[in-house]
Parts: structure tokens; sequence; C-alpha cells
């Protein structure tokens, strides 16, 4: 991989052919506004967000576009606290923008989870490394290439 690609470029370079980045005139860097651009359902969006464990881990929650997340599970299931990661801590820890951070090809090892709720579509949309570019893929497809792993982190 060409480490003086753009973040875009580079999510574009580790997913390859089957999974096209589609670039907007608009911002998609919400979830509404990505559901608007694309014409799908807000709840099919995978915002990729990311936090910082107490330890200082990134932690990267993959959620549906309709759910907040509830750091308390996270935590839980991670076995230490985490709180929301400023957008400094964003960038150094996955290259990318806040509203624009793909759920591949970060710059750090970050711990990955997803939320559960993704698998009830047949096709989701992700971020792909700025706030107009999106890629789709599958829960299973999301998964494989993160190797996040599938549990509850939605507030309910």
């Amino acid at each position: 991989m060409n480490d003086e690609a753009s973040p875009v470029e580079r999510v574009r370079q580790l997913l390859g052919p089957d999974h096209p980045v589609i670039e907007f005139d608009a911002s998609t860097a919400t979830s509404a506004e990505a559901a608007q651009a694309i014409g799908c359902d807000v709840a099919q969006i995978a915002k990729s967000l990311i936090f910082k464990s107490r330890s200082g881990r990134p932690v990267l929650v993959v959620a549906s576009g309709a759910n907040r997340v509830d750091e308390k599970k996270v935590g839980a299931i991670l076995g230490e606290k985490v709180g929301r990661a400023d957008p400094d801590f964003v960038l150094a820890a996955t290259g990318y923008p806040v509203g624009g951070v793909a759920p591949v090809g970060h710059l750090q090892a970050v711990v990955v989870l997803l939320d559960a709720d993704l698998q009830g579509f047949a096709e989701i949309w992700a971020a792909a490394g700025a706030p107009n570019a999106v890629f789709r893929l599958t829960p299973a497809g999301l998964a494989r290439l993160t190797g996040g792993r599938f549990a509850e982190v939605a507030r309910r």
C-alpha cells in the first residue's frame, strides 16, 4: 500500500474492486447525511466511532446509524472504561478525520466491536476515509474486513 496515498485512496487500495468507494459532492459525515446521499435507511449506515479506553487503547465501535452507543456496555465488554476520543486522538489512531473514519486501514491497531443491530440488514454502508466518501458491504463482510465481533453496544 502506498504510504503517500490520501485516506480515501488508502481505503480503495485496501478494499479492492469488490467494494468500490463512492464520493459525493455533498457531506456524508453524519448518518442522516449519508443515508440521504445514498438513498438508504439511516439504520443501514455503519458509523465508525472511536473511543479511548482508560489504558489509552483506541476502540472502534461500528454502530448502526440509528443507534447511540452505550459506553458502559462497551466498557463492560472490554473490561475497562471507555470515553469518547477527541478529534486529534481519532486522527492519530486512524489516519482519518472525524466524519470520515473508515472501519479499515487504521494507523494503529484498534479493538473493534460491531453493533449487533447491523446484522439485520442485507447491505450496509460505511465511511471510506473522508466526510463525503462511502462504500457498500454486508454485515458479514464488515466482520471479515475488521476482525471485529458483533455485540450489544446500543443504548436502549
